[in-house]
């Protein structure tokens, strides 16, 4: 079965079309600039030659038809019809406390990704437009909603309850929730397969590095913990995210600098992290240039954030008494060779864990980076999750 997975931003539209016999990717693409002038759609296709398109699209409506249209155009396309589509599988960010798995799109559904726009501002909204984009070009075919929350929706409740008035929890959901989660249950699945571990019983520790980071612990692939909390702006350093910081700063940079609450969020959101610590930039290839270049600060806010990434190992270590795994993923995890060798050597002795220099010498695949004598294993796992969507929704239907 063929199964098509879209994932929606407010102005673009992501898609893999994946052949589940062998989960191979057939095409993949990208619709930008989705109701704003210069809309483009770019479509690559197996053994077909690469597809640009300029025109409008003024709603997601267009952009899903021109991906079908792409999908089974006789020169570009990979299907014959859309018949050969079996299913949608969409990345949804949040599904408040009502969903704890991926789940088939009903107006019920509908309805709880609705309720949750103000938990997921920038992501609900878009998501919810792709799943009715789907059911108004395609109608009768099913849509899964794959959500992002689901990793940590089997967190303990000791992990997920914050020290706050429980009123809140019970009025609007405050709790940790975590994100990254269809990654952070891909990786972890992966590494126990990878690595020939107990499916049961395996102790991971996941570190998706990125733009975007978070670290997450789990038993035998179910989540016990992670770094993310009621939005991703908790947890790691990130590149343009401050990640922890004391609730009060807000109050104190608000009040100094003649700001709202919102104000002082967005610049946590938007002008921190990687960025805001360097004053470079927000990739951190740029920073580490900075830092060999001499830039001090460039080179504390990379030495901070490897310091925050062992600091999470550390907890999540303890929190599970103990830890089999520790696998890197995401961009920064999958390529930055001297991140992931630092941040073992520095800071993971105490665990017994070594980092092989010649095996750590690989980018962007499946990889045992720790040394023959390291009490941890230590993995290099791709993460996936446009396959981790399929699949759930190959379940599902």
């Amino acid at each position: 079965m063929k199964i098509l997975v879209l994932n929606c931003g407010s102005s673009s539209l992501k898609y893999q079309l994946i052949d589940m016999d062998n989960e191979e990717v057939l095409a993949k693409g990208l619709c930008e600039r989705i109701g704003i002038a210069g809309s483009k759609l770019t479509h690559k296709a197996e053994g077909k030659d690469d597809y640009s398109l300029e025109t409008d699209m003024p709603d997601h409506s267009v952009a899903v038809k021109l991906v079908f249209d792409a999908l089974t155009d006789e020169k570009h396309g990979v299907v014959n019809s859309v018949d050969e589509i079996g299913a949608v599988g969409h990345r949804v960010l949040h599904g408040g406390t009502k969903f704890t798995e991926s789940i088939v799109v009903n107006d019920e559904v509908k309805k709880v990704i609705r309720e949750c726009f103000d938990l997921g501002p920038l992501h609900n909204p878009a998501n919810l437009m792709g799943i009715e984009a789907c059911e108004k070009v395609v109608p009768g075919k099913k849509n899964v909603a794959v959500f992002d929350t689901t990793f940590g929706m089997s967190l303990p409740e000791k992990a997920y309850f914050y020290a706050i008035p429980t009123e809140y929890y019970e009025k609007y959901g405050i709790r940790r929730y975590g994100f990254h989660g269809t990654s952070h249950t891909f990786v972890s699945h992966e590494t126990i397969k990878f690595g020939g571990l107990d499916p049961e019983k395996a102790k991971v520790i996941v570190c998706h590095l990125g733009n975007g980071a978070s670290i997450s612990a789990s038993i035998g692939g179910k989540g016990v913990d992670t770094s993310m909390g009621l939005t991703p702006l908790e947890g790691l350093i990130m590149g343009t995210r401050s990640g922890d910081i004391d609730p009060a700063a807000v109050q104190f940079i608000a009040n100094h600098e003649n700001k709202s609450v919102d104000d002082v969020l967005n610049i946590l959101n938007k002008k921190s992290g990687i960025l805001g610590m360097s004053g470079v930039s927000s990739d951190f290839r740029d920073v580490e240039k900075a830092a060999q270049e001499g830039n001090h600060m460039a080179e504390v806010a990379l030495q901070a954030f490897r310091y925050r990434v062992a600091k999470y190992i550390g907890a999540y270590a303890a929190a599970m008494n103990g830890v089999d795994a520790i696998a890197f993923t995401a961009g920064v995890g999958e390529n930055d060779i001297k991140a992931r060798k630092l941040i073992v050597e520095e800071y993971l002795g105490y665990l017994g864990a070594k980092i092989d220099d010649e095996r750590n010498n690989v980018r962007g695949k499946e990889a045992l980076i720790s040394a023959d004598d390291s009490k941890v294993k230590i993995y290099l796992i791709p993460t996936n999750e446009e396959l981790a969507i399929a699949r759930d929704t190959l379940r599902l239907i």
